[in-house]
């Protein structure tokens, strides 16, 4: 095995530690580079638990990690009491610990003095089944736009349209409001005809022939 393999080895069992305690919500994660400390191992691990109950699933989940990385199932000790559990994963050793007894024991002190800058919160691999549905979902190139942009066009425009027909209809409208009283006017003119006619029947009441027989 070479040098860059048997690191790339290391950062794979250390990232999946990393995302073990990380399920579980681990607090205060360290990671430290022992090579030039011990021959035994060359990652030491450190992390916090608020309960017996949490330290024992933190333990439990990076087993689990770790196994299902492609390493060997790691060593388990102090499971029982859950104040400390050491995991045993052959190139990196991890310490779950509540916060009592780790500030007590202080482990930094004796394994922090190459403190590896890790990621934390790193996101999780995506499998091919999500990756396909997303990209499924997203319109390809030659596709057209949906219906709805262009009614959305056509109703943005009408309102233009409407407003270059009022300038014009309104000098129609002013136009035929002007002319309606004109037309209501002439019943006025056919009323006035009746009392034009009767000084002419005046006149036929003082006839000649009238005149004829009162003389006679």
């Amino acid at each position: 095995m070479t040098d860059t393999t048997a690191k790339k080895d290391v950062q794979k069992l250390q990232r999946a530690i990393v995302d073990g305690l990380e399920d579980v919500k681990a607090q205060d994660i360290v990671v430290f580079n022992t090579e030039h400390l011990s021959a035994l191992f060359e990652r030491v691990v450190v992390a916090s638990g608020t309960s017996n109950r949490q330290t024992k699933a933190l333990a439990a989940s990076v087993r689990d990690k770790v196994r299902d990385a492609g390493f060997p199932k790691p060593r388990v000790e102090g499971e029982e009491n859950g104040e400390w559990i050491i995991i045993d994963c052959g190139q990196a050793v991890v310490h779950v610990m509540q916060p009592a007894i780790r500030q007590y024991y202080h482990l930094e002190e004796i394994w922090g003095d190459k403190p590896v800058r890790l990621k934390l919160g790193a996101p999780k691999p995506v499998s091919a089944t999500v990756t396909t549905r997303a990209s499924s979902a997203k319109p390809s190139a030659g596709e057209k736009k949906p219906a709805r942009a262009k009614t959305q066009s056509s109703s943005a425009r009408a309102p233009q349209a409407a407003g270059k027909v009022p300038a014009k209809s309104a000098t129609r409208a002013a136009g035929g409001a002007a002319s309606a009283p004109s037309r209501k006017a002439k019943p006025a003119t056919a009323s006035a005809k009746p009392a034009a006619r009767q000084p002419a029947a005046k006149k036929s009441a003082a006839s000649p022939r009238t005149r004829t027989t009162s003389k006679a």
